[in-house]
């Protein structure tokens, strides 16, 4: 029976560990909360913090060393890749290599990469000071983007009008970076995408296509947050191509070959542009719930192989079918919680896939300016894009979350 590490015991990467558990796989998880719930489903466990690379390449080692032998090693829905390459690095496991993965985390290092390789992208540049930014504002107009050069979930990510401060906003940028860096880009208009591909010796396998729903950039600006998706995508077929053979030269500008990309692609003016692309398996539940869905892959079981060091059939990543799919999120009045009502029966309706509550009585609840603030989930099907939409919309109204001011 062969060892898989996965890096990441969230409750988002608790479908990856059944799977594969339900693949004959000894599954042991590491993460640093030792109630981490992917725990449950795990064989065994290491406490280790997910971000703490050499903590838990120290731990991996040890537990290769003295428990079993670790067979391959991967993440899910968790933004470490650099912890991931580390563990496969030192114990010649498959991977992606470190310097990749230290690409994947620094969205400046990997733009400057992109922009070498001839790779488009928005328009992009680092900023020091407020001084600093308020000159680039002068020089570019507005709008741009300010964000971290090194975090996630959309914490510190901003869409600068002129009416935002500019001091507040590169603090609140800065604040969110753990080295304290940040980077401003220009704001393209357009359709934004989120694509899941898995690399098979230098060839892009695309069956994750999601046209990004962004209809409350305006309620919670200058924060940026996504309001879930719908799939198949409504972009033109020649559209689609271009961003599929766009993922795949990003890919391999990164130094990517073989494993798993996650694509932030932005059409403006009819082309395609890369906004970020990450290394690993995406959260939302995109990779477990929504492409098996939408298209019958399942591109997580085929990620796990890769990890393993096995090779993929091809075919098995070419969609089945394209099944209409749609993902909205709860946000929540900021307060006490009081109650939560209507979860048990929004389950229970025909073509709602996935229903998940994040909060419950007693939990204080921030406002909305990054993804985690987010309450809740709501994934279905429907014979249309409409009839999908529609669905979600009112799975989401019927879900009462009675907050009380604090």
């Amino acid at each position: 029976m062969k060892t898989l590490l996965i890096v990441s015991g969230g409750i988002e990467a608790i479908p990856g560990i059944k799977l594969a558990r339900d693949m004959g796989l000894f599954v042991v998880v590491s993460d640093g909360n030792p109630n981490a719930p992917g725990f449950a489903f795990a064989n065994d466990r290491i406490v280790a913090s997910t971000y703490d690379v050499e903590g838990t390449l120290y731990s991996a080692l040890q537990y290769s060393k003295e428990r079993r032998p670790i067979d391959g090693v991967m993440c899910i829905a968790s933004d470490v890749p650099l912890t991931v390459a580390t563990i496969a690095e030192a114990l010649g496991l498959a991977g992606i290599s470190t310097a990749s993965a230290r690409l994947a985390m620094d969205k400046l290092a990997m733009k400057q990469k992109f922009h070498a390789d001839r790779i488009p992208v928005p328009w992009f540049a680092s900023v020091n000071s407020p001084e600093q930014l308020k000159h680039v504002i002068g020089a570019q107009g507005c709008p741009l983007v300010i964000k971290p050069v090194d975090s996630r979930g959309a914490r510190g990510v901003l869409r600068l009008t002129r009416e935002v401060d500019a001091d507040w906003a590169f603090n609140e940028a800065k604040k969110h970076s753990p080295t304290g860096r940040v980077m401003i880009e220009k704001f393209l208009s357009g359709p934004q995408v989120s694509t899941e591909s898995l690399m098979l010796d230098g060839v892009a396998y695309t069956p994750g296509f999601s046209d990004r729903n962004y209809e409350y950039l305006a309620k919670y600006a200058p924060h940026i947050i996504e309001n879930g998706g719908d799939l198949p995508s409504c972009l033109p077929a020649e559209v689609q191509r271009a961003v599929r053979e766009l993922v795949g030269r990003a890919a391999i500008s990164m130094g990517i070959r073989n494993g798993v990309v996650k694509g932030d692609i932005v059409v403006c003016d009819g082309e395609p542009y890369v906004i970020e692309l990450a290394a690993r398996l995406s959260g939302g539940y995109f990779c477990t719930h929504e492409i098996p869905l939408n298209t019958g892959v399942d591109l997580v079981g085929n990620a796990i192989r890769v990890a393993l060091g096995e090779r993929p059939n091809a075919g098995d990543l070419a969609p089945r079918h394209q099944r209409c799919v749609c993902q909205r999120y709860l946000f929540p009045t900021p307060g006490r919680v009081i109650s939560v009502r209507g979860h048990d029966k929004v389950t229970n309706w025909p073509g709602v896939e996935l229903c998940e509550i994040r909060v419950k009585p007693g939990d204080l609840l921030r406002t909305v300016d990054d993804h985690p603030a987010r309450a809740g989930v709501v994934i279905v099907t429907g014979e249309t894009r409409a009839e999908a939409i529609t669905l979600a919309e009112k799975a989401i109204e019927s879900i009462e979350i009675t907050v009380e001011q604090v």
